[in-house]
């Protein structure tokens, strides 16, 4: 069976001159339609490209993408500030239980240390261990 002629899917557009593109512009507007080729037109000669058959897709215009790149920078900015809020309620979240922690810890070190003989190494090197929590 033989292979069609748009079966070409080769990412590198193609150059062709344009008294070719004038005799296939219809084969070439069916190859950027159906496999996104592009094709560059050159003028007869010329390999210097001149203009290009592409898929519409592809063919945005400046201001197309101005407002696509707009539209994204608002929603990652509202992205950004609802990360930064999020931020900002759990990092005050976390700063409230490390006090309530601290507030715990310490009434449990005054405990052992009414109950606790002076001088006992087991306790001395508990609270060796948890230096770090008792200082906050």
């Amino acid at each position: 069976m033989a292979v069609p002629a748009l079966a070409d899917r080769s990412p590198q557009p193609r150059a062709l001159p344009l008294r070719e593109v004038r005799t296939r512009l219809t084969q070439l507007v069916s190859l950027a339609e159906l496999t996104d080729t592009v094709t560059v037109v050159t003028r007869d000669g010329d390999p210097r490209p001149v203009a290009a058959i592409v898929p519409a897709a592809a063919a945005r215009t400046t201001a197309q993408a101005r407002a696509d790149a707009d539209r994204i920078a608002a929603i990652s900015a509202g992205w950004s500030r609802r990360l930064e809020e999020l931020h900002r309620q759990s990092s005050r979240r976390h700063a409230a239980e490390l006090r309530v922690l601290a507030d715990a810890l310490a009434e449990v070190w005054a405990e052992l240390d009414r109950r606790a003989p002076a001088g006992d190494p087991s306790l001395a090197r508990l609270r060796a261990a948890h230096a770090d929590l008792l200082r906050g």
